[in-house]
């Protein structure tokens, strides 16, 4: 199956991914990831000014007024260059909470048990009471746990555009394995030309096409198993893309001056979003006994 973006869509993808060139491209993300968490409160509202948190809220209530699949591209671009910060909460938060459509609140949500940037969000969603803050593996996303935090039915929509960001991180390691496989020469060759590193490639090009399709078409349908589906997908490519992607690099992959290492960290904490990969499994099952039976 393929999907064929409008030139809206296009356009609105373009736009997207040209900002955040702007304002949060390579450099910015390394040099963010040496130094204490901060929140680039800058970034967040140029993201509000883009209509990315107001992109599904009406435009009788000041958004966008589009839907699902335009949040899902929007999301992805978001999730290649790892912006930092409760995108998908400040989101889900638009109409709701005053100044989160624009960028001027920052809102973040009791997950499962885990929250994400306490201390400089504005706004928390849901019983934050006894957080400690816990070591990430993401360096770029703080974390607190909530002791006792009653586990919540995710809301759909926050697991779609979790996978849409995992998917942004599954295309992005694959161009950096690919990028470094033609540059990078032993024997007199580029590595792309063995086989075992072009397998890798392939694999993840695979892996990651096929969770584009399954995000895409959950976007389209809302179909909560379709979600599911494309969730788990989406967890898979981003996690095995980005581990194939540091294999491809060699060492080279853990040090600062590469971002590989940090697309790895980022989806490894991700697929504690939004009831994890365990939530979506049950969702998918339920659906598919059913459907048998």
């Amino acid at each position: 199956m393929r999907f064929r973006l409008t030139d809206d869509q296009r356009a609105l993808r373009d736009a997207m991914r040209h900002l955040l060139e702007r304002h949060f491209d390579g450099a910015a993300l390394r040099s963010a990831a040496q130094g204490p968490a901060r929140l680039d409160r800058e970034l967040w509202r140029a993201l509000g000014d883009a209509g990315f948190f107001a992109l599904r809220l009406p435009q009788a209530q000041g958004g966008v007024g589009l839907g699902l699949p335009e949040a899902v591209l929007v999301f992805e671009e978001a999730g290649r260059v790892l912006v930092p910060g409760p995108l998908a909460a400040t989101h889900l938060a638009a109409g709701v909470v005053p100044g989160a459509a624009t960028g001027e609140t920052v809102v973040t949500a009791v997950d499962g048990g885990l929250l994400e940037w306490p201390a400089q969000a504005d706004v928390v969603w849901g019983d934050a009471a006894g957080a400690v803050p816990v070591r990430s593996l993401d360096p770029l996303t703080p974390l607190h746990r909530v002791p006792g935090a009653a586990a919540a039915e995710p809301d759909p929509v926050a697991v779609l555009l979790t996978a849409a960001e995992q998917l942004g991180t599954a295309a992005r390691v694959g161009e950096l394995a690919v990028q470094h496989a033609r540059a990078r020469e032993q024997f007199g060759r580029p590595v792309g030309s063995f086989q075992a590193v072009a397998h890798l490639c392939a694999g993840m090009l695979v892996r990651s096409e096929t969770a584009r399709v399954a995000v895409y078409a959950a976007a389209v349908t809302a179909d909560p198993a379709d979600i599911a589906a494309a969730r788990l997908l989406a967890d898979d490519a981003a996690v095995r893309g980005a581990r194939d992607c540091l294999q491809v690099h060699g060492g080279m992959g853990f040090t600062w001056e590469s971002e590989v290492h940090l697309h790895l960290k980022r989806a490894w904490v991700r697929t504690h979003r939004a009831g994890g990969v365990t939530e979506s499994e049950e969702i998918l099952a339920a659906a598919l006994a059913a459907g048998a039976a």
